[in-house]
C-alpha cells in the first residue's frame, strides 16, 4: 500500500466513523483513533456487502454502498462505546 493509499484509508476512516457517531444517539467515549479504526472497517466491511449486493458499481455517487457503511460504522460505535462505558464504570466502583 502506498502512502497516498494509507492516508485515504484514514481519512474515509474518520468520515465514516464521524458520521457513525453522528447516527448514534448520546455521547460515546471512545477515543479519536478508535473511531477511525471503526471507520475503516466498516468503510471496507460496507464496500464488501454493497459489491456482494451488486449495488457498489453504479453511475455516479454510490449513495446505497455509503449507508451500509455509515450504519455498519454505527453500530460498532455503539458496541464500543457500550464496552468503553462498562469498563469505565467498574473503576469508578
Amino acid at each position: 500500500m502506498t502512502v497516498t493509499g494509507i492516508i485515504t484509508a484514514l481519512v474515509v476512516g474518520l468520515i465514516i466513523g464521524a458520521l457513525g457517531r453522528l447516527v448514534v444517539p448520546g455521547k460515546q467515549n471512545i477515543p479519536i483513533w478508535l473511531t477511525i479504526v471503526i471507520g475503516i472497517v466498516a468503510a471496507l466491511l460496507g464496500t464488501a456487502i454493497a459489491r456482494g449486493v451488486g449495488v457498489a458499481d453504479t453511475k455516479g455517487f454510490d449513495w446505497i454502498e455509503l449507508v451500509f457503511q455509515i450504519v455498519l460504522a454505527a453500530v460498532g460505535v455503539a458496541l464500543t462505546a457500550g464496552f468503553y462505558g462498562r469498563r469505565g464504570h467498574r473503576r469508578a466502583l
